[in-house]
């Protein structure tokens, strides 16, 4: 039996943090073709989610997927995105948050498990200076736990 990544842990914690102190809740994702998001609002392959509680309806995070509907442009659609397509969660008010970062090959291609075609992703965060801010039209920064 292989161990199982903390991320939704952290992942889940974080939100919860969010949601207890006001702040609003965002999750970045790098969308990969089990990621189902409104491609309208896709840029360069990556989307920013608010998951906040006023955002979201119906929203569930196991330790596979996060599941909500939310509305986009007037229109309820329904979101799954995978853990494995996560690469960060932060608070919008202060880009306090973690990244996640995809293992890479020796190429510096994203290695994706060809059973599933997940990206497999390390539960180290990426450091500060290196994590490209998805958000960066949201927020100035990306805090990251270390």
């Amino acid at each position: 039996m292989s161990e199982q990544s903390a991320k939704p842990y952290l992942v889940r914690a974080l939100y919860e943090w969010c949601v207890e102190q006001g702040y609003t809740p965002y999750l970045a994702v790098r969308v990969n073709a089990l990621t189902r998001v409104p491609t309208a609002f896709v840029k360069n392959g990556e989307i920013v989610l608010n998951v906040g509680p006023l955002a979201t309806h119906k929203l569930t995070m196991d330790n596979e997927w996060t599941l909500f509907n939310a509305r986009f442009n007037g229109t309820s659609q329904e979101v799954a995105v995978p853990f494995s397509a996560v690469i960060g969660i932060f608070a919008k008010e202060t880009g306090y948050g973690m990244g996640f970062q995809p293992a890479l090959d020796a190429a510096g291609s994203e290695v994706t498990d060809t059973a599933t075609g997940d990206a497999h992703v390390t539960d180290a965060a990426k450091p500060a200076e290196k994590i490209a801010v998805v958000a960066k039209s949201k927020v100035s920064h990306l805090k990251v736990i270390k």
